[in-house]
């Protein structure tokens, strides 16, 4: 006989939302729910029920390993869960990707290759032992070139 918890949370509740709520003792119950991509965090406080969150996206805060989000909730203080693995699929857990930060990586190595490129650009013209001119003496030169294009 499958049981599933309470019904979905009403309320989203960041990490330091959550961290209070444990400090005041208001948790009547908390619920490891596993879905796609994961396992998510529900507590029970004050007759209502919250949904982990993260704090930037404000997007359900799913941990791909159950043994790092024990951890979480260990060093929280929350000791004693329930665990609903009816909506979990260890198969989405292979898919499950952030391309969003695989793009920041990525442009982050272009923009870090093409310093370095450009770096070794500069140092090797500073370098070159050919004779160099002072840009008043290159302007001069190349004014008298242009004057003599243009009479001919």
């Amino acid at each position: 006989m499958k049981q599933r918890h309470s019904p979905m949370p009403t309320h989203n509740v960041d990490h330091a939302k959550l961290s209070k709520m444990v400090e005041t003792g208001c948790i009547n119950a908390t619920h490891i729910v596993g879905q796609a991509g994961g396992w998510a965090i529900q507590v029970s406080a004050r007759d209502q029920e919250h949904i982990l969150t993260a704090q930037r996206s404000g997007n359900v805060r799913l941990f791909k390993k159950l043994e790092t989000l024990v951890s979480y909730l260990q060093a929280l203080g929350i000791d004693y869960f329930k665990v609903d693995t009816s909506g979990y699929n260890p198969e989405t857990l292979q898919t499950y990707q952030r391309p969003d930060r695989a793009q920041a990586l990525k442009t982050a190595h272009e923009a870090a290759a093409y310093d370095a490129w450009f770096n070794a650009q500069v140092e090797a013209s500073l370098q070159d032992p050919a004779p160099s001119i002072e840009d008043d003496e290159a302007r001069r030169l190349f004014a008298a070139r242009r004057t003599t294009l243009k009479s001919q």
